[in-house]
């Protein structure tokens, strides 16, 4: 399937991963809606990119805002068959803190919901669009992205909340890239290691030095726009499906 000629969605498209992914994909001649709940961040990139981009104001666990989304993508000339999930948060807490005290169920229910809850929602309103396209070559009607992290295998010392929800992302990836097989869109997932992400930016230098350093190869942060390289390949090449991809120079995260 070629980029050029559809319209694409990205979740999370305002910063980091996503915003990487909305240039690479407008870049290859996709009309881009940027999916974002930070409007300012949003609207400034669909001015800088111009024609073929615009913005939706979006939490992506509300269904009503994203159906909205994704109608809106799907609303122009070109037809809707590239969906990327890049939104997501983090949080930082064990199974019960130092002082014994219990772990935050609010925040553990808050991770879940955005990240896999979140996804699940995108991916299921956006596959309804998606699945009533003009068929391609082979009948292919489009492909959905999603975004776990080497967290889902190697989860540290405080990531539960995290792995849990980044787990739950990589579970999803062959039961829904076969439930869709039957209307011809494709579900891979990428599990991105230490990337320069803006959540990585309010890190002291020295700290971002040392993790980039503890990656084998190459022994830096992946840069933003490799995720999207990624994703930008993952769209040319139809027999990727139900699997997930780990982008992370062979590191293997230790307990902490």
């Amino acid at each position: 399937m070629q980029i050029a000629g559809t319209a694409a969605l990205v979740t999370g498209g305002a910063s980091g991963l996503g915003e990487a992914t909305v240039r690479r994909l407008h870049h290859g001649g996709s009309t881009v809606t940027i999916v974002d709940r930070d409007e300012g961040r949003a609207k400034a990139l669909a001015a800088e990119l111009g024609r073929g981009t615009s913005y939706a104001i979006t939490d992506v666990t509300d269904p009503d805002q994203v159906q909205a989304a994704v109608a809106q993508a799907a609303s122009g000339d070109a037809p809707l068959r590239i969906t990327v999930n890049c939104a997501g948060i983090g949080w930082i807490g064990r199974v019960i803190n130092r002082d014994n005290s219990p772990h935050d169920f609010g925040a553990f229910s808050k991770v879940v919901e955005i990240n896999l809850i979140g996804t699940f929602n995108v991916m299921r309103l956006a596959a309804s669009v998606m699945a009533s396209t003009d068929p391609l070559e082979d009948d292919e009607r489009g492909v959905i992205v999603n975004t776990a992290s080497v967290a889902a295998f190697d989860g540290q010392i405080g990531q539960l909340a995290y792995s849990a929800s980044k787990g739950g992302v990589v579970g999803m990836t062959l039961p829904a890239a076969r439930d869709l097989s039957a209307v011809g869109i494709r579900v891979v997932t990428i599990a991105p290691g230490t990337f320069d992400t803006p959540m990585m930016a309010g890190l002291p230098e020295p700290q971002r030095q040392a993790l980039g350093a503890a990656i084998p190869f190459p022994k830096r942060l992946g840069r933003p726009d490799e995720y999207a390289g990624l994703v930008a390949h993952i769209v040319e090449n139809s027999v990727l499906n139900g699997e997930v991809i780990r982008l992370d120079g062979a590191i293997r995260m230790p307990p902490k």
